[in-house]
């Protein structure tokens, strides 16, 4: 299969990205179609992405108002048109090694759809080496195989139907150069999500993943993925993400504490202070 013709619908979705979604837009060109959704921008990244349309790339810009992350990815996928459709972020680009091995991913009469690793890049240090790669994430998939669960308020996932394996050829490379302070902000935004996901779906406090979840989730990240290889920097990012666990199991647990205690100032019983 020709790698300039490929039956890729690549999507993404947007709002003020333009730091970041040229490169990104420019890594899917040898998609037959990019679909990209922008929920308001009011910065440059709709000239960005008209001025990219102009050269001649495969680029259609749909304008629609914040549906929250699923349900948005969703709209976004229900306007692909190709064989193929592939969910990348505004802040993400397909590495040489994976763009190299698309076209011989999409001739597998076997599979339905791909999983694909991602490469952050760390504030300090650069890109992690390709051998502290992340987890494999649901991306590449068959149309009509793959969705969205369009009730995630955050860390929305595919689900596919069919048969999924891992592309080891390369991955995704996540360039968010994001200050560890506006980080932080990001990390307690989206841990107030998932909290209320939880508790939305009914899953009860569990405070004993306030003490066990942090741990757990930096070993993981950093020896399981690698992450030492990337010194202080390294602790660093993977200690960002046990603050996130923490958060999330904490503000689940504070939900329920709230509710049997309201947040009343006592009146009573002072006498002992």
């Amino acid at each position: 299969m020709s790698q300039s013709t490929l039956p890729v619908s690549a999507f993404l979705i947007c709002q003020n990205e333009e730091k970041v979604i040229e490169r990104c837009i420019r890594s899917v060109a040898f998609c037959r179609e990019i679909v990209a959704v922008d929920s308001g921008s009011t910065d440059r990244t709709i000239e960005i992405l008209q001025s990219l349309r102009a050269e001649g790339l495969p680029l259609r810009i749909i304008h629609e108002p914040w549906r929250g992350f699923g349900a948005q990815k969703q709209f976004a996928l229900d306007h692909c048109t190709q064989d193929w459709c592939l969910s990348i972020d505004s802040d993400e680009r397909v590495s040489p090694r994976l763009s190299r091995a698309f076209a011989g991913l999409l001739d597998d009469a076997a599979v339905d759809g791909w999983r694909i690793t991602r490469y952050d890049y760390i504030n300090g240090y650069g890109y992690v080496p390709p051998a502290a790669r992340e987890r494999y994430h649901n991306r590449l998939f068959r149309r009509g195989k793959g969705r969205f669960d369009t009730d995630a308020l955050v860390h929305e996932g595919i689900l596919i139907d069919g048969e999924v394996r891992k592309a080891r050829e390369g991955g995704l490379l996540h360039y968010s150069p994001i200050p560890l302070h506006d980080q932080m902000l990001k990390e307690n935004r989206y841990s107030s999500l998932k909290a209320q996901m939880r508790r939305r779906d009914g899953k009860d406090a569990r405070p004993w993943k306030m003490i066990a979840s942090p741990p757990v989730f930096f070993l993981r990240w950093y020896l399981g993925h690698g992450m030492w290889r990337c010194g202080w920097p390294g602790f660093i990012h993977c200690a960002k993400g046990a603050v996130y666990s923490f958060l999330t199991e904490a503000k689940r647990y504070e939900a329920e504490a709230v509710e049997r205690v309201p947040v009343v100032e006592p009146v009573e019983g002072l006498d002992r202070y």
